[in-house]
């Protein structure tokens, strides 16, 4: 027998889903407060999963160009968080994920996503880190 089908998974589960209107009013925040013009936070949709086995915090979904064709919408993106390692950080480690998810975004805000690229001109981790700087600035300036 093959090594890998070992390891598949005998037992399955079903992922819920539901809505995380605290999560979009995060985001509206974030997007107003830290100047991420490129993001139209009202076509950003929130949602908040369980029972699912991935080893991220959050993710995000981007609306294909043939489904806003067929379906006739505009660019729309989905950030999902997981709820069992998401709900448990604190709210700054929150704000830096979606922060992260936020980068995924491209410019043109059309229904596609910035891969993890790490060299040249397009370093997706470098604009991580500038975003969550300005992030730590703004906190600062609340603080004072």
């Amino acid at each position: 027998m093959p090594k890998y089908l070992r390891y598949s998974r005998t037992k399955t589960r079903g992922i819920e889903w539901q809505k995380a209107p605290d999560v979009d009013k995060k985001i509206k925040l974030l997007v107003e407060n830290l100047n991420i013009s490129w993001v139209d936070s009202s076509r950003i949709i929130s949602f908040r999963s369980r029972g699912t086995s991935t080893l991220a915090y959050a993710r995000i979904w981007g609306l294909a160009r043939i489904w806003q064709l067929a379906l006739g919408l505009k660019p729309n993106y989905i950030i999902e968080v997981i709820s069992e390692k998401f709900d448990r950080l604190e709210s700054s480690e929150k704000d830096k994920v979606l922060l992260h998810e936020l980068t995924h975004i491209p410019k043109n805000f059309s229904g596609s996503l910035v891969p993890h690229i790490r060299r040249g001109k397009r370093n997706f981790h470098r604009k991580v880190d500038e975003l969550i700087r300005q992030y730590l600035a703004y906190k600062r300036r609340l603080s004072k």
